[in-house]
């Protein structure tokens, strides 16, 4: 997948440094090189967890968005894993095949988890241009 194109998005995850936040963009450049691989759906853990409203509640404009984002998510691109394993960026994909009943996505995996691209800032303070 080449990060042109895409629409600005970032992976976020708590710390005891405050929110760690990746910028999906530099995310797929620095993993677009990588053997592209099999996991599958039933091993993603992120399907079982409050991977996109952590941050915010979800309201019913919200959800539709997703759906819509699922709806139109692309199998072919492979999601990319951290080095433990965890979605970094793709669950819309991951969602997608689970809605789909198919069995496994292609991947890419970090052999070492890159650093984030931003610590302790509000994910409404990041550039989304």
């Amino acid at each position: 997948m080449k990060a042109d194109g895409l629409r600005p998005q970032y992976h976020f995850r708590d710390s005891e440094q405050g929110l760690l936040a990746w910028d999906v963009k530099r995310l797929v450049e620095l993993s677009k090189d990588f053997a592209v691989g099999q996991v599958a759906v039933a091993e993603i853990h992120e399907l079982d967890d409050n991977h996109w409203f952590n941050h915010n509640a979800p309201t019913c404009r919200s959800v539709v968005l997703h759906a819509q984002l699922i709806d139109a998510a692309d199998l072919s691109y492979p999601i990319i894993l951290d080095a433990e394993g965890n979605v970094m960026d793709g669950m819309h994909r991951v969602c997608k095949a689970l809605r789909d009943d198919i069995p496994s996505v292609p991947c890419v995996r970090f052999d070492a988890t890159p650093p984030p691209d931003y610590v302790g800032r509000d994910p409404d303070s990041l550039p989304y241009d």
